[in-house]
């Protein structure tokens, strides 16, 4: 009888193994060949799940995409009682990836952010991600601003939209060494508690 082949986790284990070989060499060092021998299939077991070197690389980043918003719910869901403005601080805190264990993680994100410049196919993807991010931050903003004299006529969505960005660009600066992880949650953290002043 023929061998059941898991499609979804083998996809899975080759997107790690993109993630692991653009963390130490950035995407211009992910090959096919490396990416097979790294997930430890066949090029062949490559080919069959992904058309294209870029197929692969779009899968890879709904993949990181993924787990950070895992991550996002898991720790939304870790204190339920908790207000939309400690929720939204948590939720921005988990998507700066400033975190020690999250560094690899960031590196590979960053990638894929600079490769998306020259990839439509990658900068829809992260278009898509970001929607969905801005989604959750604006209906946090929108509850947590709700209530609260002038400081509820905030347009939520901007500030959900400035909220990103400033998340992307301390990820950015920590990886470069311009701020370390303290001082980047210090900037995040001012600017959460202007927010509700």
């Amino acid at each position: 009888m023929p061998r059941q082949v898991d499609h979804a986790g083998r996809r899975r284990l080759i997107a790690e193994a993109v993630c692991l070989l653009a963390d130490e060499r950035g995407l211009e060092g992910v090959t096919l060949r490396d990416v097979a021998a790294r997930a430890q299939v066949s090029m062949g077991a490559v080919q069959r799940c992904f058309r294209t070197k870029e197929e692969m690389l779009v899968f890879a980043l709904g993949h990181v995409g993924a787990r950070i918003g895992e991550r996002v719910r898991a720790r939304l869901n870790e204190s339920p009682a908790q207000s939309a403005r400690t929720e939204l601080g948590h939720a921005a805190a988990e998507v700066s990836l400033l975190r020690e264990e999250h560094r690899a993680e960031a590196r590979v994100w960053l990638a894929f952010v600079a490769q998306a410049a020259v990839s439509e196919a990658l900068a829809g993807t992260l278009r898509a991600n970001y929607a969905q991010l801005q989604e959750a931050f604006t209906a946090l903003a929108a509850e947590a601003l709700g209530g609260a004299g002038p400081v509820a006529s905030l347009d939520a969505a901007r500030e959900a939209r400035t909220l990103l960005a400033l998340a992307d660009g301390l990820t950015a600066q920590v990886l470069i060494g311009h701020l370390t992880p303290d001082e980047a949650q210090d900037v995040l953290h001012a600017h959460l508690a202007r927010l509700w002043e």
